[in-house]
């Protein structure tokens, strides 16, 4: 790992928690409700997929859930550009409603792979919801269909997102600086 420091707060606990029972409010009048599945990408969105899962009951919405651990990105801080299953859903969608939740729409590669692996699993309607969006450096024609933040092109940790596995546990979203 590459010496660095956390330059700044990007968004802080009570942004992040306000923003996402917004997204909350958006999922719950946009999806449909009958036969709802929340699929988290793993690992870097497991504490926003969270936090989503337990509001969503405040509308009365209880969605089976699954996770899917994609991998782009290594340890390095770039993705590698070649999206692999390292672990498949064993929730059944086909027929389903179903939401992506990601952590970070960067490249757009993750997210797309894992909307064409839903609808190969035979998935009614795929929706998608990320923390975060970095378009500077979209390669993928994707667009989330819910969204966080949107961020410039910076490196980001915290609230799931990481660094080579730390800083997972910070509950905002802080700037990494590597430093030479």
């Amino acid at each position: 790992m590459k010496p660095h420091r956390i330059d700044s707060v990007l968004f802080s606990a009570e942004q992040l928690s306000k923003r996402v029972d917004e997204l909350v409010d958006q999922i719950a009048l946009s999806v449909p409700q009958g036969n709802l599945v929340v699929v988290g990408i793993l690992r870097g969105s497991f504490i926003f997929l969270a936090d989503l899962m337990r509001a969503l009951d405040r509308h009365k919405l209880h969605p089976r859930l699954d996770f899917t651990t994609l991998q782009s990105y290594g340890s390095g801080t770039t993705s590698s550009g070649n999206v692999s299953v390292l672990k498949d859903i064993c929730v059944p969608v086909e027929g389903a409603d179903v939401v992506l939740v990601d952590d970070i729409l960067d490249t757009g590669r993750t997210l797309k792979f894992a909307v064409a692996h839903m609808k190969n699993k035979g998935a009614k309607t795929i929706h998608t919801c990320c923390l975060l969006d970095k378009p500077s450096r979209r390669v993928e024609a994707i667009t989330a269909d819910f969204v966080g933040f949107e961020v410039p092109d910076t490196f980001v940790v915290g609230y799931g997102l990481d660094y080579d596995s730390y800083y997972r546990e910070l509950p905002y979203i802080g700037q990494v600086v590597l430093e030479d």
